[in-house]
């Protein structure tokens, strides 16, 4: 399975950006699809996951009610859309795939990974 990020950019504060995440290959390898973020000297954070069946993880307070992720399965697509973006969501974003998830904000449970896209938030 390879996946292939992109829409990552700069933008100002307050405003929004709309990432995705192709997945090709073996996609029948892969259940569910979620991201996470990542800037220098810090773990890999968990941002969203959503299920093949559409089922989101509950998202982490910091992106709470700014961002949403969907999916079309029909084009092995995940999407993010961020809006009123802060500057502290600067970072690198990788999608990230698994047949099988317990715990979507574990970075370990994933086996597949994109190369990231960068987002750069300025105030």
């Amino acid at each position: 399975v390879q996946l292939q990020a992109s829409g990552g950019g700069l933008v100002q504060a307050g405003g929004s950006l709309r990432l995705s995440c192709a997945a090709s290959g073996r996609t029948g390898n892969i259940s569910v699809m979620g991201w996470f973020r990542q800037t220098p000297g810090k773990e890999r954070e968990f941002v969203a996951a959503i299920t093949r069946s559409g089922t989101t993880a509950n998202y982490p307070d910091s992106v709470k009610g700014r961002f949403t992720v969907s999916r079309d399965n029909a084009e092995n697509t995940v999407n993010l859309q961020m809006s009123s973006l802060k500057a502290e969501d600067t970072a690198i974003y990788y999608c990230a795939a698994n047949l099988w998830v317990r715990d979507f904000a574990d970075a370990r449970a994933y086996a597949y990974w994109g190369q990231g896209t960068q987002v750069t938030v300025s105030s």
